[in-house]
């Protein structure tokens, strides 16, 4: 028996995985929850194999690339599949760095789900074909793929955030940023902040901001 537990803010949708996943002889989630802090306290208590974590918990709350590393650090035999409604570049590239095995967005099919889970417990990395192969485009082009840094900056100043703002978020220089911005533009053939940040989105490197992302 594999034993699950679900990170998600939505109770409606947990409520659906959940049903979907007891349906499997093999599968048996434990508990769920929608906040980290929580996370941490139901896998110091029960044995949980394996974590499906939404990237997104909520404002003012720990992101679930955080929740990653507050699971691992408390259960480090548990394995976290970032189950989630987003996929840029800036997305994985954050799920992955923090430990998670696999990566899956939310409108995959249940099979696939399921697979992702036995794949995650038997120690094996579950991350869905497309997801995989940018990753692995991104090994083998690493002079072109743009950095971990590199996409959060894009994202912060596709949020609107100046060069200053910033430098105040990451706690590094404005010369750094500026460095950071640089090096973007010049992977995405941009000439400017606006170009890049719509490179950026277009390519799914990065999420877009504002109303309806």
């Amino acid at each position: 028996m594999i034993h699950l537990l679900l990170v998600d803010d939505h109770p409606v949708l947990r409520h659906g995985i959940r049903s979907l996943l007891d349906g499997q002889s093999d599968l048996s989630v434990v508990a769920e929850t929608g906040d980290a802090e929580t996370a941490v306290e139901i896998v110091r208590r029960e044995r949980v194999d394996v974590a499906l974590v939404d990237l997104d918990l909520g404002p003012g709350v720990p992101d679930g690339a955080a929740a990653t590393r507050m699971i691992l650090g408390a259960s480090p035999t548990t394995r976290v599949i970032a189950f989630t409604a987003f996929d840029s570049d800036a997305d994985v590239v954050r799920m992955v760095e923090a430990g998670a095995t696999g990566y899956l967005v939310k409108d995959s099919r249940p099979a696939e789900l399921f697979n992702a889970i036995r794949r995650a417990a038997g120690g094996s990395p579950a991350i869905a074909d497309p997801i995989a192969q940018r990753l692995l485009d991104r090994l083998q082009r690493p002079d072109a793929a743009l950095t971990a840094r590199e996409l959060e900056v894009l994202e912060l100043a596709a949020a609107g955030l100046s060069n200053r703002e910033l430098a105040r978020e990451l706690l590094v220089s404005e010369a750094t940023v500026k460095t950071h911005l640089h090096h973007a533009f010049t992977k995405l053939g941009a000439e400017n902040r606006q170009a890049a940040i719509a490179t950026a989105i277009h390519r799914g490197l990065i999420r877009m901001s504002g109303p309806g992302a």
